[in-house]
């Protein structure tokens, strides 16, 4: 019996040292592995998503430098046709009326040419040269720029026409034709034209450097600016200048557009209208982006820019090199938990203790494990505080209401995909490519924090659920994966606190002399899919479907009604049906949102009136 009893308390005592050991290596290996994982998929995620930025980012403003630059023009033809049909500007050519075009022409840095055209076919008008001399013309046949022969078809109600890009010695011009009229008929047609040299100086000020090219091409295969004029990425050098076709331009990036190929992780620039591409080139693979711009001639224009492959490939390989730095760190970590579990008896009921809240993410109630002077248990104390301290990195990055409210529910249920009706908030800071342009990065970075802290306190005060950050936007919803009765008030709350609260800072930045920060936001409720999205390996607890379109449409429109307004709130009509009467709301009135067949009747929430009352809306909830 007492050789029994010693082999069997030999067993019993070996038998929980290997459950020690075991489950410390085990809690060890799931904690380091739970931090790899999350840090590797958030890792993923901020590269495509910066890259996807980058396309936005880019292209938007390779876009707004185009639009800006035409715009101007025609609206200075607008002005001119104004003065011409009130009768301040004859169409005839007098020395007053070409002095008049001069003054036009000099004020205006983008217009190349002013050309006035009669019933009969008459010209006269300024052209000014690329040193910014004017020339005033009568009867001039061969004007850069001049008005086509054949004038687009213009009624004298019609707005402003493109017509064809003219192509001249000098270059080539776009140009918008606008009727004058006296007494309501046609007397004559304004033409006024930019040279596209003009355009490309201001694309190619995009260029970011020697692995970046941006170019504007017609859809008919013209390559009309190009920001490398005597060496291309590949190394070879043009062989012909700008305008050209693709083949006499002999850019074999572009050339190779037509069978290249869309990557799918660019799916947020896709959303928008910009196409990003893979395409093989001089034994080399590129990465193209662009969108098509409409409206300035009878064809669209493409613009975009192109940069080598091998700057993406660079991130993924350092994040996938941080993966397996990061399963060594798991692999030696195990290890040496299996070998101190065996000195861990007399602390693993304190471990146990502080693991049970790291299980159910009370990482705010986890206390340290102290020190030690056993030299193991100190290490296995530091490891695992060590860890609790990366779970809270990872906390950072994920919303901790959202895991909360996920695992209170149940995981498997709260994440499956369904159907609900909820409401929709989408927020976006009014130019903030021009507000960011005077900031450095770590301003940039600073400024953003400082404004999704405000939009997150607002959006979690009233139980919402942050979705994502888009650049410089926010989308949250409400009524999932808690459902609630009162997710077009809370929703509405929401936004009436943040606008209060942006206007309370922009009166401090003011003070400090800073620019503002103007928001538009947009609500919506409406029937969508909520729950998991994505791939076995890649899930995304997000909202689909069409009320999420017209949500962000809404946030959009905010520009048309901003004015000079910190912070502007429209909400759709199926959003203000669920408020309580008395809602200090305004109609807008029925408005064209893109992409939609159907107008939206739209209203304007009231951010300077009392803050909507916290109760549940009456009345059965509806969606447009």
């Amino acid at each position: 019996m007492n050789i029994f009893r010693i082999f069997g308390g030999r067993r019993r005592n070996f038998a929980l040292t290997r459950i020690v050991s075991f489950s410390f290596g085990l809690l060890m290996a799931s904690g380091m592995a739970l931090v790899l994982f999350m840090s590797v998929k958030a890792n993923f995620e901020n590269t495509f998503s910066l890259l996807n930025d980058k396309a936005i980012l880019t292209i938007q403003s390779m876009e707004r430098q185009v639009r800006g630059h035409l715009d101007q023009v025609e609206d200075a033809a607008t002005a001119l046709k104004q003065l011409f049909d009130e009768g301040k500007m004859k169409p005839e050519p007098s020395d007053q009326t070409l002095a008049d075009l001069s003054a036009a022409a000099a004020a205006n840095g983008r217009i190349s040419v002013i050309v006035i055209r009669d019933l009969r076919g008459n010209r006269f008008g300024i052209f000014k040269a690329d040193n910014g001399k004017l020339w005033p013309f009568k009867e001039a046949a061969d004007v850069p720029g001049r008005a086509p022969d054949s004038l687009p078809r213009l009624e004298p109600s019609s707005r402003p026409v493109w017509g064809q890009l003219v192509t001249h010695p000098t270059g080539v011009y776009a140009n918008v034709t606008v009727p004058l009229l006296n007494d309501g008929e046609t007397v004559g047609y304004l033409t006024a034209a930019t040279s596209l040299a003009s355009i490309g100086e201001a694309v190619k000020a995009l260029d970011e450097g020697p692995d970046t090219t941006t170019f504007v091409v017609t859809s008919e295969g013209q390559v009309l600016v190009h920001s490398d004029q005597h060496l291309l990425i590949t190394g070879a050098a043009p062989a012909k200048a700008p305008p050209a076709s693709l083949e006499e331009f002999g850019d074999p990036v572009l050339s190779g557009i037509a069978a290249g190929q869309r990557y799918p992780t660019f799916q947020r620039a896709a959303d928008l209208g910009i196409e990003v591409l893979g395409v093989e080139a001089a034994d080399q693979e590129f990465i193209v982006m662009r969108v098509p711009v409409t409206g300035y001639s009878p064809e669209p224009w493409i613009i975009g820019q192109y940069f080598r492959a091998t700057s993406v490939s660079r991130e993924i390989q350092r994040v996938s090199g941080s993966a397996l730095v990061g399963i060594a760190a798991i692999v030696i970590g195990v290890l040496i938990a299996v070998w101190l579990g065996r000195r861990v008896a007399r602390p693993l009921r304190l471990l146990a203790a502080q693991s049970e809240h790291v299980g159910r993410l009370a990482l705010d109630e986890v206390t340290p494990l102290p020190r030690s002077r056993v030299k193991e248990v100190d290490q296995v104390a530091l490891a695992f505080n060590a860890m609790v301290i990366g779970l809270k990195a990872m906390n950072t990055y994920v919303p901790r209401s959202l895991f909360r409210k996920l695992m209170r529910i149940g995981l498997e249920q709260a994440a499956l995909a369904r159907e609900a009706e909820l409401s929709i908030l989408f927020t976006d800071i009014m130019g903030f490519t021009s507000l960011s342009e005077s900031l450095t990065a770590s301003e940039t970075a600073a400024m953003l924090n400082e404004h999704f802290a405000i939009l997150v306190a607002a959006v979690e005060e009233e139980g919402g659920t942050v979705d994502k950050f888009i650049g410089d936007g926010m989308m949250a919803f409400w009524g999932a994966p808690d459902a609630r009765a009162d997710h077009a008030l809370a929703a509405a709350r929401t936004a009436q606190k943040i606008g209060q609260a942006i206007m309370e800072q922009n009166r401090q930045r003011r003070e400090k002399g800073l620019v503002p920060v103007r928001v538009r936001v947009g609500l919506h409720s409406g029937p969508v899919v909520v729950g998991n999205v994505g791939a076995q390996d890649r899930w995304n607890y997000t909202i689909v479907g069409d009320a999420v379109n017209v949500c962000e449409r809404l946030q959009s429109l905010g520009r048309e009604f901003a004015g000079t307004e910190d912070a502007i709130v429209l909400l759709s009509n199926a959003t203000v049906r669920q408020l309580p009467e008395g809602a200090c709301v305004e109609r807008v009135g029925n408005q064209k949102l893109r992409g939609r067949s159907g107008d939206v009747e739209v209203w304007k929430l009231d951010l300077h009136g009392p803050v909507l009352a916290a109760q549940p809306a009456k009345g059965a909830s509806a969606a447009e």
